[in-house]
This record gives C-alpha cells, structure tokens and sequence, in this order.
C-alpha cells in the first residue's frame, strides 16, 4: 500500500455502508481532489470517546462453540484496528459502520462498575465465570485514559467472583495488583491474543495493539506471578500466520503460558468486504491466494456461521491446521493446564458479610 495513500494507525482502509440504514456516506474522488487542491485534510481519522448509558452489563452468550457462557463490554467499537476482527459487524447496531467508525468512534460505559456490582449483588445469581473481553479488547488504548476495566477488577475482587480477561495489550500489566490478589483465591484466568512472531505482520494486521514482544513479555510476567494464561493463536490466516504455529508454540511455552488455543480466520457480513480491501491494499501479490485458501476452509465463501465449523473451518488447509496445532500442544504443552476458577466464594461476600453457619 502506498504510504501516501494509507490510512495511519487503522486496519481498515475504507468506510462501508451499514447494512441497516438505507442511505450511507461515501468520500468522493472530486472532493478529495478538491481538499489537495486546497490544502486541507480529507479526513483527520480522529478518535472519538462517546459515553452511552446501558441498562446491564453482563450478557448472557447463547453461541456454544465460543468457550464462555458469560461476557461484558465495556467499551463498544476498538481502536486497536485489527483488520479481520469479528466484533466490527456488531458496531452496526449503533448505527455506525463495520470499518473505519468501529476504530474511531468508541463507545465508553462510564457507569460499569456500577452496573456490574448491582449484577452481582442479585440474589438469583450464582456465581459463574464472567468473561471482559467477549466482543470488544478491556484493555485497548481507551481504558488508560478511563480506568474502568480497573474499577471493574475491584469488584470482581470486592465480591470474590471468578473473572476472565480476553487481550492484546500489555496495559493490563498496570492491575497486577489487582490480579495477584484475585489469584490467591484461584477468581483470575487471563487469555492473550498473539497471532504472530513478526513484527511487519502485526502491525499492518494489528496496527495499534502492543507489540509482539511486549505481549511475550506480558505472558511472562504473569506466569511468574502465578496467574494462569491461556494464549490465543487467533485467527490463524492461511499463507499470512498459518506457518508460524510450532515456531510461536514454542516461544509461547518458553515464557510461561499454561495453554494455547486456535480458531481459522472466518469473514462474516462487512468483515469480507473490509478484509478484501485491506489485503488487495496491503499485500496485493497474495491477496487472491489468501482470499480462496480462507474459502477452502468455509466451504467456497468467506462468511461462515454455521456452529461447530465456523471457528476451526473444514477442509485440507483447516485440517492442516488443526494438525500441527495438535502437534504443538503435544510437544510444548504436554503436562500443562488452565488452573480452574472457583466459584464457590462468592456467595458469602454477595452481602458484604459472611455467613455465620
């Protein structure tokens, strides 16, 4: 991709019309010219922080190939700007689209800690894992300024309630405190996203997430405390990541993590058209050899829903795939596993006093 011509710091280099609004917002070729001629900026590809008042935090995850049963979002919209990530299709709810406004207009929910606190507070409830991170990263660039994913740990602490944290980002090395008390009760789990070893690769996938290094390095710090980590090889790309699995395996293990897991890159709703743009943009020489091997592995089409199938694809390329993450496991993970949460402490601290019999 031309430098020039790039959007800085974004993975998506294109707006796209949101599916439930008749009319949508297209930059033209006469008023780009129009803007050079003048000397002005087209597009200041500013962030903006709007704050929203939801009713509840936690949802219920009804999918059951996603590993959690619970999740919150704290944040809506990510600025960390990966390129094939599936949470851009539900920016289109807010009336936002899919591509560039998923990366620029971040939605913040000031009251979640207290929303959070009133959940697990209820009578009803039972204690079960909760997941921060199920759509949206807790940990993006957004909440250094906002420090909420931080008050929402010191409830999860306050009421003793099992918490896991899906990231990329290294700030969450900021609440280690917070983490190290929560894992002297077995209520932390931590899953972190690396999805490759180069640098060059991260950063047109990933463009404002931490730097591989620094993920490794975060991997190993909380293993030296203790705290269980899971990393996520995800999602694994056919002929961008997908001949990195042992090599990353490998280096993973060696600083510490407990466990890895995978799912194959899948393309639903605007996220084809946003990734085909990107790719032909940014890698034009394997674009179509990297579009039709993600088809083999979808049965012909980028867009793949089906449960059971859709995170880890069919076919010979998947199957590939799944084979050496097999591999991997069996010779750098062999005798490891995720310590499993606890969820029987909670309801003598859901009062804020203990139980005398």
């Amino acid at each position: 991709m031309d430098s020039k011509t790039a959007i800085k710091g974004r993975g998506a280099q294109m707006n796209v019309a949101n599916r439930f609004f008749e009319l949508n917002h297209e930059v033209r070729a006469d008023f780009l010219e129009y803007c050079a001629k003048e000397g002005e900026e087209a597009d200041k590809n500013k962030t903006l922080f709007l704050e929203v008042f939801p009713k509840t935090i936690v949802n219920k995850v009804d999918s059951p190939d996603v590993g959690m049963s619970y999740s919150m979002n704290i944040y809506q919209g990510c600025e960390h700007g990966c390129v094939y990530c599936y949470a851009r299709n539900s920016h289109e709810y807010w009336g936002y689209d899919a591509a560039l406004d998923f990366e620029r207009r971040i939605m913040v929910k000031k009251n979640a800690p207290r929303l959070l606190e009133s959940f697990l507070s209820k009578k009803s409830w039972k204690a079960y894992p909760i997941v921060m991170s199920g759509n949206t990263d807790c940990y993006q660039p957004a909440e250094k300024q906002f420090e909420l994913t931080r008050q929402c740990l010191e409830v999860f602490l306050k009421l003793r309630h099992p918490v896991g944290i899906i990231t990329k980002n290294s700030l969450i090395l900021r609440d280690l405190d917070l983490l190290k008390e929560l894992n002297k009760d077995q209520l932390i789990q931590v899953n972190m996203s690396i999805t490759s070893l180069s640098e060059e690769t991260r950063r047109i996938l990933e463009p404002r997430t931490a730097t591989i290094q620094k993920r490794l390095d975060t991997v190993q710090i909380l293993s030296d405390a203790g705290i269980p980590v899971n990393v996520m090889i995800a999602p694994i790309i056919p002929s961008i990541n997908s001949h990195e699995i042992l090599p990353l395996a490998k280096k993973i293990s060696e600083y510490g993590a407990q466990s890895i897991g995978h799912t194959v890159v899948r393309l639903n709703g605007a996220i084809g058209k946003i990734f085909t743009d990107w790719i032909k943009k940014t890698l034009p020489d394997r674009a179509e050899k990297v579009l039709h091997q993600i088809e083999s592995c979808h049965g012909g089409t980028l867009n793949e829903s089906r449960y059971g199938v859709r995170m880890k694809g069919e076919g010979k390329i998947a199957e590939q795939i799944g084979i050496a993450m097999a591999l991997a496991k069996r010779k750098y993970f062999k005798d490891r596993a995720l310590t499993p949460l606890n969820t029987s402490l909670h309801e003598v601290y859901k009062n804020g006093q203990l139980r005398l019999f």
